[in-house]
């Protein structure tokens, strides 16, 4: 019996809305998403159908430049038949910390690397469907490699340098739908405009 992984950093008790698995079972094995149909016991005592996509984890990466500009990507998202605005992020690979994934992520993806990395938050995007967890982060003291980006296959990538009160902007006409990038910059106009403090810095080089 499988069921979903319990959050190992999770502070968020078990309660009396717990359900627990009775059974689960792999319906799809993708290159790197798995498709469960399990059944679960809900507190009334009672078993109900739970469908649900595992996923690694992935992280985040919010950009900042010395001019205070943010790195972000467009990308086409396939799913949904269209392109997005986004901030770097990847999927955790096998043996990956999230803070590692972050800074592979970002070379890969922009050709950048950071001084400094803080954490910012972690969200669980799909929390119906779901156990997906992205792990946001701050990167600063923003570095060109040498060797430029290294996208995976099929994976096509334009990278931009904006302003923050361009995807404040953009996030108030509604033209930034992708979540992580919300979050992202909501975080750092409260850090900014001085509602919240800073992240302590995690790794330093």
């Amino acid at each position: 019996m499988t069921g979903p992984p319990s959050d190992p950093q999770s502070d968020v008790p078990r309660s009396t809305l717990h359900e627990d698995t009775v059974e689960s079972e792999l319906i799809y094995q993708g290159v790197f998403l798995k498709v469960m149909k399990d059944r679960a016991r809900v507190p009334d005592g009672t078993v109900h159908p739970r469908e649900w996509v595992m996923h690694p984890g992935a992280s985040a990466i919010v950009a900042l430049a010395e001019d205070a500009r943010v790195l972000v990507e467009r990308q086409f998202r396939y799913p949904m038949g269209r392109e997005y605005i986004e901030i770097p992020a990847g999927k955790i690979d096998a043996g990956e910390a999230p803070l590692q994934t972050a800074q592979r992520e970002l070379l890969e993806e922009t050709g950048y690397c950071a001084r400094s990395w803080a954490p910012l938050t972690k969200i669980h995007p799909a929390i119906g469907f779901s156990n997906e967890v992205i792990h946001l982060f701050l990167a600063r003291g923003l570095e060109l490699h040498s060797k430029g980006p290294k996208p995976d296959a099929g994976e096509h990538i334009e990278i931009e340098w904006v302003t923050l009160g361009w995807l404040v902007d953009a996030l108030k006409a509604g033209r930034l739908p992708d979540v992580k990038t919300q979050i992202g910059v909501m975080h750092l106009q409260r850090m900014v405009e001085g509602d919240w403090d800073w992240p302590e810095v995690l790794v330093t080089r």
